[in-house]
């Protein structure tokens, strides 16, 4: 799995988890989601990624240009 999908796939897993812990758990679990929705955001516009950085550091690779 490259980066860019790993990084794809851990947002999308932290947005179902708070969504699933706001709803069962505490509704402030709803500052989670914000949170990784703001990140989102920055990232775009400033290209740097916590999470890329992280799983940068578990062994995950930017994929190739074709």
């Amino acid at each position: 799995m490259t980066l860019e999908n790993a990084v794809r796939a851990f947002a999308g897993i932290m947005v179902l988890a708070s969504v699933a812990l706001t709803v069962w758990v505490s509704p402030h679990f709803v500052w989670l989601t914000l949170f990784v929705g703001a990140n989102l955001l920055q990232s775009a516009f400033t290209g740097i990624c916590p999470a890329a950085n992280m799983l940068r550091k578990l062994g995950f690779r930017p994929g190739h240009a074709a």
